[in-house]
């Protein structure tokens, strides 16, 4: 887990997303189900705060402010029904957006504004108490607003890091203790600071261009993943 935590944390460094869910399906082999989203948030919020703090100059501080209040409502909205879903149609609407994202046309200008990414906020945050990673959705649509990796990555971790505060939150309110996971959550974000630094090595000496197309058909595997995952419990 602490390896796999290295490897995912520079695949999200050097790509932009895909290090989450990676982590979220390796963990569902070895960690017990009632486990799997409280751990990865823990981790994810160590990998994400990290790598916000490395690239701390390039965040869109306007559009985290505006992510905040968005995320407290979907945590608020999770909480009320925080029970077992069935997944399937969650994954399938997720997959769908992310390709729409990638490969369709840019959305129009009124999604794009403060209330697109208020409804963003709130969606995401709702589901990510029920499905774990949602970081290839709002990366998706950050890659619509913006053009230069970097903000990009950098943006993306600071958003993903408030979203996993507010989700840690939830479960703790909820009554699931993380404390006998603390050793190997803290060993797990250690080692994902170390590839999160490798990782913007790479990032940095990558072309703009070879980052955009990487990242469009990286999150499309993982919608791809996504839809499989729902097509066959």
């Amino acid at each position: 887990m602490i390896g796999t935590s290295f490897l995912t944390s520079l695949l999200t460094a050097c790509l932009g997303a895909g290090g989450g869910v990676l982590l979220l399906g390796i963990m569902a082999q070895v960690v017990p189900p009632q486990a799997i989203i409280p751990l990865h948030g823990m981790v994810q919020l160590g990998s994400n705060a990290n790598r916000a703090a490395m690239l701390w100059r390039d965040i869109d501080r306007q559009m985290v402010v505006t992510f905040l209040p968005g995320a407290a409502m979907g945590a608020l909205l999770g909480s009320l029904v925080l029970i077992s879903l069935p997944p399937d149609l969650l994954y399938l609407s997720i997959a769908s957006f992310i390709v729409y994202l990638c490969w369709g046309p840019s959305l129009p200008s009124i999604v794009m504004g403060r209330r697109g990414t208020l409804l963003m906020a709130t969606l995401t945050t709702f589901l990510t108490l029920f499905v774990g990673a949602t970081g290839p959705l709002i990366g998706a649509y950050l890659k619509q607003l913006y053009h230069q990796r970097f903000t990009i990555v950098a943006t993306l971790a600071a958003v993903m890091s408030l979203q996993h505060v507010i989700k840690i939150a939830v479960f703790q309110q909820a009554g699931f203790s993380l404390v006998p996971w603390l050793p190997l959550a803290a060993a797990m974000i250690a080692s994902g600071a170390i590839g999160t630094w490798a990782g913007l090595r790479i990032l940095k000496y990558m072309p703009e261009r070879h980052f955009a197309y990487i990242f469009n058909w990286v999150l499309t595997l993982l919608a791809v993943r996504l839809a499989w995952q729902a097509m066959t419990g």
